[in-house]
């Protein structure tokens, strides 16, 4: 979707404004869309290294540093690809007018925790909760 909003230069969400109102949600899609595209090149960068580079070391240890390291980068492509899908639901957010609004409660998430993870869908309360929780049940494993 092409936005016909403009935001000002250096424009940052306030809370004197209205919770997620037209430029907050143009913002927040702009860093959204922005990051997504940081994401994909990062990825083509990566994709392209692996292609480039054999493993046909005649060292065991160069051979062995080099597998290695295409195994990082192939961890780091796999977390790109999984943060581009939750960019992409945030965007999905957007459009149907749930973003910045918590999925268990509805209460909003707020301006500080989505400028930190704009992907966030649970406020910092729901988020504390969900991973106390999560500490009980691998306390009980």
């Amino acid at each position: 979707m092409v936005s016909s909003i403009i935001l000002p230069p250096d424009y940052k969400p306030s809370a004197d404004e209205e919770y997620m109102c037209d430029l907050h949600l143009e913002y927040f899609r702009q860093k959204l869309e922005n990051w997504k595209k940081s994401l994909v090149n990062q990825s083509k960068d990566t994709l392209d290294e692996l292609r480039a580079g054999g493993l046909n070391q005649p060292d065991d240890v160069d051979r062995a540093s080099l597998e290695a390291d295409k195994s990082i980068d192939l961890r780091t492509k796999d977390r790109a690809r999984k943060l581009i899908s939750k960019i992409n639901e945030a965007l999905e957010r957007i459009e149907d007018g749930s973003y910045g609004y918590c999925e268990e409660t509805s209460e909003p998430i707020g301006l500080a925790r989505l400028e930190a993870r704009p992907i966030a869908t649970l406020s910092i309360e729901a988020q504390e909760r969900h991973e106390r929780m999560e500490k009980t049940y691998d306390d009980e494993a």
